[in-house]
């Protein structure tokens, strides 16, 4: 068995919280291995002054990792799945899903208690054309202006004035230990989540077997198949960061709620279905719902920013 496993990561607080839960929770199980991280600087981390959307969308928080795993630099990568693309580089897999942290967007405001509250003509700021598209609907008044960088970068341009309240997600937040800067938890009704919002998961080559040997016992089984419901919704609306797309599931029992949205750029044209089926068709579902939403006018929305759907 291997003695040593190392993680490629990027340097990010958020980043560094999330590899070093893996590496103590691996550590833990296999005294005897020593975990290393490989910390990186990825191009969504180096270039902060321009929308994910117009630079190539989440794909460039994980390229860089990738690639040091296909050049056994590392073992494995840990990311927020949120941030991980539709499709992987050959001989990559996501092998691992872990147990998902609390899904919601968080209001962040030093003034005001939640996002209603919010006077007329305020500025709020947030980087999710999916953040924008669910909370203009309610707010058509309010200003939204780009807000990219770290959690810390994000947080210290509120304190310095900048905003009158930003969103984040609440998963970052509780992890880095800013909870109490929550000052509303959005309802999932109210701003559906982005797929795999609050889950970590981990990267490895395919049939690594001596790898996996190591992270199995992370994998949580319920998550899992949230999460396959919810990638599968997006791997089929051939989705990015181009147009709002939006998806969260979850469990009851072997009784799976699969609820998703799609909408246009500027929220103008906003569709969203709940569906319920069965855990064990998780993906199966994910894959209808975005038949529908295709049918009732998806295909559209997303040909009218160059992603064509068959």
């Amino acid at each position: 068995m291997k003695k040593t496993l190392k993680i490629a990561t990027r340097s990010s607080k958020l980043a560094l919280w999330q590899a070093n839960w893996v590496k103590d929770q691996i550590e833990a199980k296999f005294p005897h291995v020593s975990v290393e991280l490989l910390e990186m600087k990825t191009q969504g981390d180096i270039i902060l002054d321009t929308p994910l959307s117009k630079i190539g969308g989440k794909g460039l928080f994980v390229k860089e990792l990738e690639v040091a795993i296909l050049k056994d630099e590392a073992d494995i990568a840990v990311h927020s799945m949120k941030d991980v693309p539709i499709e992987l580089p050959e001989g990559l897999e996501i092998s691992v899903i872990t147990e998902r942290e609390e899904p919601s967007d968080a209001f962040v405001s030093n003034q005001y208690s939640s996002f209603e509250s919010l006077p007329q003509k305020a500025i709020v700021g947030t980087s999710s054309l999916r953040r924008i598209a669910q909370l203009q609907r309610l707010r058509p008044d309010i200003s939204f202006i780009s807000l990219r960088g770290n959690v810390n970068t994000r947080l210290r341009k509120l304190d310095e004035g900048n905003f009158d309240a930003i969103i984040l997600a609440s998963a970052g937040l509780i992890r880095l230990g800013f909870e109490e800067r929550i000052a509303e938890r959005i309802s999932v009704e109210i701003s559906l989540p982005a797929i795999g919002q609050g889950v970590v998961g981990i990267e490895s080559r395919v049939d690594d077997e001596e790898v996996l040997s190591l992270i199995t016992h992370l994998r949580d089984p319920e998550t899992t198949d949230r999460v396959a419901a919810e990638r599968a919704l997006l791997t089929r609306l051939n989705g990015g960061c181009q147009v709002p797309i939006g998806g969260f599931a979850t469990l009851e029992g072997d009784n799976l709620t699969l609820t998703a949205m799609v909408a246009s750029p500027d929220g103008k044209r906003f569709l969203k279905l709940v569906r319920h089926g069965k855990r064990d068709q998780a993906a199966q579902m994910g894959v209808q719902i975005a038949e529908e939403l295709l049918e009732q006018g998806g295909r559209e929305i997303l040909r009218e920013v160059g992603i064509e759907v068959q």
